[in-house]
């Protein structure tokens, strides 16, 4: 099931594209909104919306990158690391773009008013940022970056959030992990899944070394029983 690229109003002046997945039929749906990785909204990104409209769920996945060099890049391309620096810096200023994305869906005839946030590696720590104070109802990060710097958000967040790495993933280093599965385990609507001799962008299939179809098919199960929580 294929969706189209939409237009999103940013409310700092401006507009930015989004990819629009949406259901065919039945009652109103749950939203997932997906933060890519540096690579942009591509194929990877798209076919993952796609599998969620196939399962009855509302996926939009916005450019984050459009202030600087818009739109997919090839993964060889340096622009993709390069627009994504300083990362924490282009992390805040894009929290503005998830919150008019979910602006969008929520005026959606198919929304049901509820919503998780997905970040995939630089996207990763909007699975936390999301449901705390973005609006959103929920948060999975995949193979997610720079989490160091987001072990705090989880305090005092009630919502729950589920993240995945594999424990060979260099942008999450062995002392990540474990902070985070000390997280968990005082923080009962966390959960932490760590998988054995996984790369860093399991989900991404144009990735060969990386790509893992079994970490794939259990991260998107585990993000649809949240967005079925969502209903």
């Amino acid at each position: 099931m294929a969706g189209e690229h939409v237009k999103v109003k940013s409310t700092g002046g401006g507009e930015f594209d989004c990819y629009l997945a949406l259901p065919t039929g039945g009652p109103k749906a749950p939203a997932v909104v997906m933060a890519s990785a540096v690579h942009g909204v591509d194929a990877d990104v798209r076919g993952i919306a796609d599998a969620f409209a196939t399962a009855g769920y509302i996926a939009a996945a916005p450019d984050l990158f459009w202030r600087t060099v818009p739109g997919p890049l090839p993964r060889d391309d340096k622009r993709s690391a390069e627009r994504s620096q300083p990362r924490l810096a282009v992390v805040k200023t894009s929290e503005a773009d998830m919150t008019d994305t979910l602006a969008m869906v929520r005026r959606l005839p198919q929304h049901n008013g509820k919503a998780a946030a997905m970040g995939f590696c630089f996207g990763g720590p909007y699975a936390v940022i999301g449901p705390k104070r973005l609006g959103y109802d929920a948060g999975i990060g995949c193979h997610s970056t720079q989490m160091k710097d987001f072990l705090d958000e989880f305090d005092g967040l009630t919502k729950p959030v589920c993240l995945i790495w594999g424990d060979q993933d260099h942008a999450a280093p062995p002392e990540v992990q474990a902070a985070y599965l000390e997280k968990a385990k005082a923080t009962p609507n966390l959960q932490v899944h760590i998988f054995p001799g996984i790369q860093h962008g399991y989900m991404m299939r144009s990735n060969p070394k990386a790509w893992n179809e079994p970490t794939y098919k259990f991260s998107m199960d585990k993000a649809l029983e949240i967005l079925g929580t969502l209903r």
